[in-house]
């Protein structure tokens, strides 16, 4: 088995051992992560082989800009100190799946329990993470390209290529995770196709690879966010002969009905525009409608504006966070649609645009009442009523620098001792795996659990470009 890297793994599949040592299935288990896992392949990882526990707060490192300096010959030089700035990441993502050997089933080989057990379990923690690392796309916004609804084509790549060199991004570093939909649109681009102008004789045509063009390493990710079905939209139009310029945040629009009120504090699109922008406010009367963070492109009059509903913060629905960064999941109602897994997912109206996506969903009562997990806590108490918007439908994948986002690792503590409790934590390549082995009298079996704890930070928004289409 050969992973992303390039390493070679060979599985531990000694069947004179006893099948249930956790020692074998944490190593096992990191194997099977590192050789499957896509998005920490590409991300500064940070690990540290000190246990820490859910909450605890650790520093990243975000490395120190230098400038040259000029001298005449009889000058000293000056010696710069290196520096780094220290990150805080909150480790606030304890990851895990549970699952249960039944007895009878410990006779068998540990290579049939891995392909049984643990592989499906991996599978489970490394989309998990993928999402999370993938989804940090909506912070990178402000250096977006492409547009939303539209299929990707060779000027888009390039547009990716010009705007890593204007971030000053070093190039043999950056990388390119599509969706499948967007890995789709790019493999009917001739560039990509051509064995020649590639230069590799075919070999990324027949593996299914897009490989390098234009500065950048392409390649599929699965779990990027693609976001399909979303609520039904309110359709309306620019309404101003001379259209409006870029960072317009106020436009007046054809006549609306009070419908618009359902619209304010979640998204919408703007052809010509084609980047989420948020609802602020819509004021009828005047038509006018106030959109954040401001159109990144012109738009002409008559210009379509498509617009989604917001949800809001239900009773007993109260956001808090406590003191170690966590937040409860959020409780919300008001759609007709269910957000998805991945989602840019914003909540109020008031001061700067917060966005997260969303970790999990879970539906209550269908749409109408669901739960969400975040995938950072938030940053303010949002109250009753707060407004919850939901992303516009569309392909965002993610070009990056591995310094663009820090996924932090640290090792849990073992069970305590006398807990019954048979454990082992495999460190290796800067992540951290535990596994724990219990007994389950009512299910009659051995429970293994598998688990990790991480936190996830943007360390440079100046190093990630969202690609849309």
């Amino acid at each position: 088995m050969k992973n992303l890297v390039g390493r070679i793994w060979t599985p531990v599949f000694a069947n004179s051992l006893t099948a249930l040592v956790p020692e074998v299935w944490a190593q096992e288990a990191l194997m099977v992560l590192e050789a499957n896992a896509m998005g920490i392949h590409f991300v500064h990882r940070d690990f540290k082989d000190e246990i820490a526990q859910f909450g605890d707060t650790v520093n990243a490192h975000r490395p120190g800009s230098r400038d040259m300096k000029r001298k005449w010959h009889s000058n000293d030089l000056i010696a710069d100190d290196v520096t780094a700035t220290n990150v805080p990441v909150v480790l606030n993502q304890h990851l895990y799946d549970s699952f249960i050997i039944k007895d009878g089933e410990e006779s068998l080989s540990f290579k049939d329990l891995r392909a049984m057990y643990l592989v499906p379990s991996i599978e489970a923690l490394n989309q998990g993470i993928d999402i999370m690392i993938l989804s940090q796309v909506y912070h990178f916004m402000a250096n977006a390209v492409g547009k939303l609804g539209t299929d990707l084509t060779k000027p888009d790549v390039i547009a990716v290529e010009t705007k890593f060199n204007e971030l000053k991004v070093p190039p043999g570093q950056r990388f390119g995770l599509l969706t499948p939909q967007a890995k789709g649109q790019l493999s009917n681009v001739a560039d990509f196709t051509n064995a020649e102008k590639i230069g590799d004789d075919g070999t990324n045509v027949r593996e299914g690879s897009l490989g390098k063009l234009y500065g950048t390493n392409w390649l599929l990710a699965q779990n990027a966010p693609s976001i399909a079905a979303t609520e039904t939209p309110l359709t309306s139009a620019v309404n101003l002969t001379a259209g409006y310029a870029i960072g317009t945040t106020s436009l007046v629009v054809t006549a609306f009905t009070t419908e618009w009120a359902d619209y304010v504090g979640g998204w919408c699109t703007i052809a010509g525009d084609m980047t989420p922008q948020k609802i602020i406010s819509a004021t009828d009367g005047t038509e006018t409608v106030v959109i954040s963070p401001g159109l990144r492109r012109a738009v002409v009059d008559t210009a379509a504006i498509t617009a989604y509903k917001a949800g809001a913060i239900t009773a007993n629905g109260a956001l808090t966070m406590t003191a170690a960064g966590q937040v409860l999941p959020i409780l919300y109602d008001g759609f007709d649609v269910a957000p998805q897994q991945g989602q840019l997912i914003s909540i109020s109206t008031v001061g700067a645009v917060e966005a997260w996506n969303i970790e999990s969903h879970a539906a209550l009562a269908g749409p109408t009442t669901a739960t969400a997990l975040l995938d950072t806590p938030l940053t303010a108490l949002h109250l009753e009523n707060a407004l919850v918007g939901v992303g516009p439908v569309g392909q965002y994948s993610l070009c990056l620098n591995p310094n663009a986002i820090a996924f932090v690792n640290r090792p849990l503590a073992a069970p305590m001792s006398g807990a019954g409790a048979a454990s082992y934590v495999a460190n290796y390549n800067n992540l951290s795996i535990r596994v724990v082995i219990t007994y389950d009298g009512k299910a009659q079996g051995h429970r293994v659990t598998v688990d990790m704890l991480a936190g996830i930070k943007v360390l440079n928004t100046s190093l990630g470009i969202p690609l849309l289409s």
